[in-house]
């Protein structure tokens, strides 16, 4: 849908779909291509690096091929109960009501070994399922096992390939790490099937599909996604500023998108700002009062190590923490505390190492922030 003159045309937040999609044209056309052909494709990538909207304007091309794409985020199912009932809806709702009326596609659920309690909303018509959580722990792994292995099932009896995007799969260790096994062994046995892993944890998510311990391993292809060259950037802003009846001088794109380093979300984020605020200073304090909460509770959050670390390298970055010639000039800790604080950050993706021993602060506008925060 195109905007309006006079309408903000950046979006940061929700999901980047229509022409709020920035470039990522290789990434979702390798999407497509993967999902079609059955290949299991787990995406790699920093928290808002665009990974969802991804695959969302990925199952939007596959859904116009008439390929069935069903999604579930595992954030939402915390137990096991709560992702069978998260699951057997999917399958009603983005399987099932494309391919059978409303009796018999609720048919589909009656040989399950645990029978869901499925609920009419009488408002707007919609239905939940439920399972009951104080079953015992081998009747509801077989439910899922069965609703896993229905999947399969739905797309070799109508000949329809199928697309399962699991979002937070990291999340399914939380809900229970053998279910990994469970899932495995059901998915190495649906060609017909292909699987998507999302996850915003990318240690917790390489652990998965790197260690050869683990049921996943060298299960799917891997895809990374990086951050958007600035020059594709720059057209795509200075285009949508005249779109909507506004201009954006060259110069000033240049530098907002030196600012983000061409981070999907950080540069929607200064740019709607800036659609608003019509100068980059000003612009940028907009931006960082927007990111104020997120920062307070992330500041909060980490020792007082971290955030000398974070102190020290919003001074002089990329840095290198644990060189004694560092520590010096910025009063830091020992080397094993800092070393501690380093692999904290690291893990929780605040920083990025950009060569051995050297360290950036991966979060957009953190830099600033720490800098106007201290100051």
């Amino acid at each position: 849908m195109a905007v309006k003159p006079g309408t903000n045309p950046f979006r940061f937040g929700p999901l980047a779909l229509d022409e709020a999609f920035t470039d990522r044209e290789a990434e979702l056309a390798g999407l497509v291509a993967d999902a079609r052909n059955g290949q299991d494709v787990v995406v790699f990538a920093p928290r808002r690096y665009g990974k969802s909207s991804l695959v969302w304007r990925a199952a939007q091309e596959l859904t116009r091929e008439d390929v069935l794409v069903a999604q579930v985020d595992l954030m939402r199912t915390p137990t096991r109960d709560r992702l069978a009932a998260r699951l057997a809806r999917t399958i009603h709702e983005d399987l099932a009501s494309r391919l059978w009326n409303a009796r018999e596609r609720l048919k589909v659920f009656a040989d399950l070994r645990l029978r869901p309690t499925i609920t009419l909303n009488p408002n707007d018509g919609a239905v939940s399922f439920s399972f009951d959580a104080r079953a015992g722990d081998e009747d509801i792994d077989a439910t899922l096992e069965e609703l896993l292995t229905m999947l399969g099932r739905i797309a070799a009896d109508r000949e329809r390939r199928v697309v399962l995007v699991l979002d937070e799969f990291q999340e399914v260790v939380a809900v229970d790490p053998n279910l990994l096994k469970l899932m495995r062994s059901v998915f190495q046995e649906q060609p017909e099937v292909a699987h998507i892993y999302l996850g915003s944890k990318r240690h917790m998510m390489r652990q998965i599909f790197s260690d050869e311990n683990e049921p996943f391993w060298r299960s799917a292809k891997q895809m990374e996604l990086d951050v958007i060259a600035p020059g594709l950037f720059a057209g795509y802003a200075i285009a949508r500023f005249q779109q909507t009846g506004k201009e954006l001088d060259p110069t000033t794109c240049e530098r907002a998108l030196e600012l983000t380093g061409g981070h999907p979300y950080a540069t929607q984020e200064l740019l709607y700002f800036l659609w608003e605020e019509k100068t980059l200073e000003r612009a940028l304090d907009a931006t960082l009062r927007s990111e104020h909460s997120h920062f307070s509770l992330l500041w909060d959050g980490i020792s007082g190590a971290q955030k000398r670390v974070l102190q020290a390298l919003a001074q002089e970055q990329p840095g290198r923490p644990l060189s004694s010639d560092y520590q010096r000039r910025h009063s830091l800790p020992a080397t094993p505390t800092v070393q501690a604080a380093v692999s904290a950050l690291e893990r929780s993706e605040v920083l990025r190492k950009v060569a051995r021993g050297q360290y950036r602060i991966a979060e957009p506008f953190l830099t600033e922030w720490v800098q106007s925060y201290e100051s």
